[in-house]
């Protein structure tokens, strides 16, 4: 894309007459040296001026990014690259008022050393989701001196396998061009990108016998495609049409390429051996060792990597993935994910097979590997060169005592974290976790630490964790906690105030600094909880009590209330104010519902029906609090679901998908097994059309019980859960509403 003409002058124009200063910074930066190739990254060559390429990069697709980032104020940034040396990545901030040079190895890391003059001179925040911009004066500040900054890590990886299916399935391209420029501005350089990996599948079995017309009944609709490419189930949520395959494929490749043009890694999906039902009935010389079943669904299928067949279908599966999507350094695959089956096939010679037929289509290729449960296992590392793997870890900062060297036999890893599950909105993170093992970690004698890796289940939530985690990667000593939030406190609105550093103060001694006891995120709420007087939580492997004091929350609240007026039409005050005023009055359902259960055993007609009034009253307001904003409204994910339809049945298939993965998540085996309301989240119609509902039937049923003295009704949830799946209605897709008098509202209720 080019770059749009400023209104003083072409870019063209500027980079012409800023030579002489962009060759004044390069002359300040370190000398530069050869670098040794990293493992799914570029290795930049001469330096040029602005709008030269380097080693096949442009500064010209970070202009363009900064073009649809700060429309208002790109005409005042010189973005020059220089060549990467043996350290690794840096980007330098000079220039004067109105005049902001940045140099960077890649265009990526010139976005990443715009982000810091954002956040550390001009004093704002532009994070996922929420931005303080709209403070920015016209003429941009001067930074004080040279700012550089190197990346400690080559890896700074990001997405997690379940991101397409929690918050990707139903984006549309401006959606993903917003994400890889804002997981750009946050200094990532490797990528997961899981959109249209289906279609190589499609093509690749096509020639081994099977119709396209089985091969779509066997790929699971969107948000589900996840799990079937972690070969944990099939089907569910389809059949996909062509055209939706093709539809995918296509915005795949774009994001693939918009990646490259950023210098970033894209990381594909490889193949490890999943293959469609009756694989040897079409191919006998396919061994196959059948997977058993994971959460209520029976898992397809692997493919014995010893065997004859195993490197012509990857190589199958390689070809049609380069023709759809392109090539690249990086394959991000799992073996025997989440208790796979091995059979007889020994592990370690397993893992070599495939290794090899990665080598095979993609020479010198890294596998990528999710350090989660038991993988990977030291009977994989065995029977493979390891410095060939990078494990992206999930558990980092889970529990104490893990030593990742010693565990993955020296291993490169990258520190990761899981910071949200399912797509939940609960706020929270260990967060001094990170801080005080990341530098740790990375500098102990005989570190295999080589990146960081942001793994949210999906993203578009808890913005600071976003910030802090991925700027451990380009910090020169080790993070001080509490000041890393009282700054942060101070740009997230576009101006010092001394209520916003104590209500993130509250937040960072509450939500964000929780331990790592066994969990990586805060519990969720009963709201959205399947109903019961004992339930302790809505998503069956979630924790099942307050991992922080509640109170901490409703004190940030009362200090966002006070905020000063002039910073409260930030974007991201408005989306912070709402989602910590959702926060507390959803720890507020821990109190109340011990409570309506008191009543319930007292059989105490009277309390009980006053503590299902509050309960009722709770939900309701906090219905109206989410709808004044966008993105804690239902309507979008729904209408997404329904745009990538090409006709009314494949809308209906499409919006099941989309309503049934937050609800029941799959069908009545996988639902009950422990998979319904996984996914749940404080969404404005969810809430209203759903979540509530649910309570209000099953409290009229225990006022019934209280009245006729006969036991509860059984209700069966899962029929009534999923006949809300299939219905079409919509839901509002604009905000309405008051956030800062509804914000009021919930905090006085709280003190009532």
């Amino acid at each position: 894309m080019r770059p749009p003409i400023s209104r003083a002058r072409s870019w063209a124009a500027r980079s012409a007459c800023s030579l002489a200063l962009c060759a004044t910074v390069l002359t300040a930066l370190p000398s530069p040296a050869p670098a040794a190739a990293e493992p799914g990254a570029p290795v930049a060559g001469a330096a040029g001026a602005a709008g030269m390429p380097v080693a096949g990069y442009s500064a010209g697709a970070a202009r363009a990014a900064l073009a649809r980032l700060l429309p208002r104020h790109a005409d005042q940034f010189e973005l020059v690259l220089t060549r990467r040396t043996a350290s690794g990545d840096r980007f330098a901030v000079t220039g004067s008022a109105g005049r902001i040079v940045v140099t960077g190895t890649t265009p990526a890391v010139l976005l990443r050393g715009v982000h810091w003059y954002l956040s550390y001179t001009a004093g704002v925040d532009l994070g996922s989701p929420g931005d303080s911009l709209s403070a920015l004066p016209a003429r941009l500040p001067a930074p004080s001196g040279t700012i550089s900054r190197t990346a400690s890590v080559p890896h700074r990886f990001a997405l997690n396998d379940t991101d397409d299916g929690y918050s990707g399935a139903y984006r549309d391209w401006a959606s993903y061009e917003r994400q890889i420029d804002l997981l750009a501005l946050h200094g990532v350089n490797e990528v997961f990108v899981q959109m249209g990996a289906e279609a190589a599948y499609h093509a690749a079995f096509q020639e081994f016998g099977y119709t396209g017309a089985e091969l779509r009944k066997w790929i699971p609709g969107p948000a589900h495609q996840p799990w079937w490419l972690m070969q944990n189930m099939s089907s569910f949520g389809g059949p996909v049409t062509e055209q939706l395959i093709e539809r995918r494929a296509a915005l795949g490749k774009r994001i693939v390429d918009r990646l490259r043009e950023l210098g970033m890694t894209p990381v594909l999906p490889g193949y490890f051996g999943t293959v469609p039902p009756g694989f040897t009935d079409r191919n006998p010389q396919g061994r196959v060792v059948p997977q058993g079943r994971w959460i209520g669904f029976t898992r397809p299928d692997w493919l014995d990597p010893r065997g004859p067949l195993f490197p012509r279908v990857a190589e199958a599966f390689y070809r049609h993935q380069a023709r759809l999507l392109g090539t690249t350094t990086m394959y991000k695959m799992d073996l025997l994910h989440e208790g796979g089956n091995p059979g007889d096939v020994p592990v370690g010679e397993a893992a070599a097979r495939v290794l090899a037929s990665l080598d095979a289509s993609r020479p010198g290729a890294t596998w990528v590997l999710l350090g989660w449960q038991r993988n990977p296992k030291a009977e994989l590392l065995a029977g493979v060169d390891t410095s060939r793997l990078l494990v992206v870890d999930g558990l980092s900062d889970r529990y104490d005592g893990l030593d990742r060297e010693t565990a993955w036999a020296g291993t490169p890893y990258a520190f990761g974290t899981i910071p949200n599950f399912g797509g939940h909105t609960t706020i929270g993170a260990n967060t001094s976790v990170w801080t005080e093992r990341f530098e740790a970690w990375r500098t102990k004698p005989g570190s295999a630490l080589r990146g960081i890796a942001f793994l949210p289940e999906a993203t578009s939530a808890n913005p600071v964790t976003f910030s802090l985690f991925t700027e451990l990667a380009w910090g020169a000593a080790p993070a001080d906690h509490a000041g890393w939030f009282a700054r942060y406190a101070a740009r997230r609105y576009g101006s010092p105030d001394p209520h916003a550093a104590k209500a993130w103060e509250w937040l960072r001694q509450g939500p964000y600094g929780t331990p790592s006891n066994g969990w990586s995120e805060s519990q969720d709420s009963l709201f959205t909880a399947r109903p019961s007087l004992t339930v302790r939580t809505a998503a069956s492997w979630g924790p099942k009590s307050m991992r922080y004091e509640a109170a901490t929350v409703e004190r940030a609240l009362d200090e966002l209330l006070r905020v000063a007026p002039a910073l409260r039409s930030t974007d991201a005050y408005r989306f912070d104010l709402v989602d910590t005023a959702r926060q507390a009055l959803t720890n507020r359902s821990r109190v109340l519902l011990p409570r309506i259960k008191a009543a319930y055993e007292a059989k105490d007609l009277a309390a009980f029906r006053a503590r299902a009034a509050e309960w009722r009253r709770s939900m309701e307001l906090l219905d109206a609090v989410l709808a004044t904003d966008r993105r804690f409204l239902l309507g979008p994910w729904l209408e997404g679901a329904r745009s990538w339809g090409r006709s009314d049945q494949e809308r209906a298939t499409l919006e099941f998908d989309a309503r049934s993965l937050v609800t029941t998540w799959g069908h009545r085996a996988g639902s009950e097994a422990g998979l319904h309301d996984y996914a749940n989240r404080e969404w404005s119609g969810l809430v209203s059309g759903f979540y509530a509902p649910r309570w209000s039937a099953y409290l009229d049923s225990l006022e019934t019980s209280l009245v006729t003295g006969r036991a509860p009704a059984a209700i069966d949830w899962f029929s009534w859960e999923n006949a809300w799946n299939l219905r079409r209605d919509s839901y509002p897709v604009t905000p309405k509403g008051d956030p800062v008098a509804l914000a009021t509202r919930v905090r006085d209720a709280l003190r009532a």
